[in-house]
């Protein structure tokens, strides 16, 4: 039997664009922030690994809609570069992401299978009672991560920096960075 603060989320995206380029987004970790920024606060690498980036280890310091952060460690375990890789997730997150994309005509199919364990303490004393809250999170986040990702492919597509600066911003209003600004 499971615990009740282990979650199983599994998205899939279809976004417009290149699987290289939808490759090269998503493997660059130290991008999140600008292109992600209503999740990922703050992005450091800790080691940078190999071929592919496998071995890299990267701190993360993520939000949602929900008023808590998490702070955990990713390290990629795997690459198929361009068709997805691997990681494992220490700190509040602990468990297995597996990325994976595929062609599909002028689109890319994007799917995120994410298991994982809730260790910090408020989410894994409260999941009992909020799993559906937290799971709602995630999808949140997930869905704000299709939209950036949408938009930065239109960036990184764009003709000329006048075209590339017609694209919105990805967006990133959440309460965590709102709080922030507010001091």
């Amino acid at each position: 039997m499971t615990s009740p603060n282990e979650y199983a989320f599994l998205t899939r995206w279809i976004v417009p664009g290149d699987i290289e380029t939808v490759a090269a987004i998503l493997e660059d970790i130290e991008s999140l922030p600008r292109w992600w920024p209503a999740v990922y606060l703050q992005v450091q690498t800790l080691e940078p690994g190999g071929p592919g980036g496998v071995g890299k280890l990267v701190a993360l310091h993520t939000t949602g809609w929900l008023p808590y952060t998490l702070r955990w460690r990713l390290r990629v375990i795997a690459s198929r570069s361009p068709h997805g890789f691997s990681i494992a997730a220490e700190g509040d997150l602990v468990g297995r992401g597996e990325w994976t994309l595929a062609t599909a005509g002028d689109t890319v199919e994007v799917v995120y299978d994410w298991r994982v364990r809730a260790d910090k303490p408020l989410v894994r004393r409260f999941s009992w009672a909020l799993r559906p809250l937290f799971a709602a999170n995630h999808r949140w986040a997930m869905a704000r991560g299709r939209d950036s990702l949408e938009l930065e492919i239109q960036r990184r597509h764009a003709a000329d920096a006048s075209a590339r600066a017609r694209v919105h911003a990805p967006p990133g209003s959440t309460w965590y960075s709102r709080r922030r600004h507010a001091r």
